[in-house]
């Protein structure tokens, strides 16, 4: 008979990272008994937890040359994220990894190429990658991959996968939202009740409260996610995806989003929303011109 699995130590702190408690998952890493595997997991898991709350170059300083390769690869991710300028080096250094057959096949290290060529909008070698898996990590970074590529018949099939392994995986229940919100119609309100369930077992997060707010405004109950959204600015002031609905849901109820818009424009200027106005700014500005 097989063994049993021993306790997985590192549950809760996945669990907090998953659902965007980042700095509970951060206080609460000191855990006893960890194997050197379990360790190098959890200071990757803590330095995202990190990444997530943007303190790039805590990160940046932390993990020096020494550390493990999924570590390093972990500071890739906070220096392509920290500015700018750092992208095109960054880029450069992470394909050289990939090319390295002694660590390119690294699980971390395809999760973080994975991560970035999604950031790049370059789908295709996101997914050359990612595309064989390996860990529920990658999975539902494949779910996300296809939804933005708009395959939802792909993301389906990952989402398939993932509940073969484990139904009731926290990164299962995400993913099975974000692909019901993507279908959209009745499945909405599907994915409404897996972030109301979240609500009911875990202390509420920004995630799961703009989970929530985004199914109800595709149902129409703006009111209510403007509450939802308020209670999550309340959380973090500076987090984009609060800001981006707070813009979409004041425009909805009838309120100026002018104060939400900026804050995201100063916070998160590379933000797709900022991005989007900007250039139908530029649009409308142009088509001005045509008629002056």
């Amino acid at each position: 008979m097989a063994s049993m699995a021993g306790p997985d130590h590192l549950f809760n702190l996945r669990n907090h990272f998953y659902l965007g408690a980042y700095q509970a998952a951060i206080n609460n890493s000191e855990i006893p008994n960890l194997s050197q595997e379990d360790i190098v997991e959890r200071d990757c898991l803590v330095h995202r937890a990190y990444i997530a709350l943007g303190s790039y170059q805590l990160v940046i300083s932390e993990i020096d040359e020494a550390a493990a390769t999924p570590l390093q690869a972990v500071k890739l991710l906070a220096m392509y994220l920290s500015s700018p300028e750092n992208k095109e080096s960054t880029i450069l250094s992470l394909r050289e990894w990939l090319a390295d057959p002694t660590v390119g096949n690294n699980a971390t290290i395809r999760l973080v190429a994975g991560t970035i060529f999604m950031h790049e909008e370059d789908y295709n070698d996101a997914l050359k990658h990612t595309h064989s898996g390996g860990t529920m990590d990658l999975h539902a970074l494949n779910v996300q991959i296809f939804i933005k590529m708009h395959r939802s018949d792909y993301a389906e099939k990952q989402l398939r996968v993932m509940q073969q392994i484990d139904e009731d995986h926290t990164l299962t229940q995400l993913a099975s939202a974000w692909l019901n919100l993507a279908v959209g119609g009745s499945k909405i309100q599907e994915a409404y009740l897996i972030f109301q369930d979240f609500t009911e077992k875990y202390p509420m997060t920004s995630l799961i409260l703009n989970g929530k707010a985004v199914c109800c405004m595709h149902m129409g109950n703006f009111e209510e996610a403007e509450t939802l959204l308020l209670e999550a600015l309340n959380k973090d002031a500076k987090d984009p995806e609060t800001l981006a609905n707070l813009v979409v849901c004041s425009l909805h109820v009838g309120k100026s989003s002018s104060r939400y818009l900026n804050q995201l424009k100063l916070s998160h200027p590379e933000h797709v929303l900022v991005k989007r106005t900007a250039s139908a700014e530029d649009n409308f500005e142009r088509a001005l011109q045509s008629f002056a």
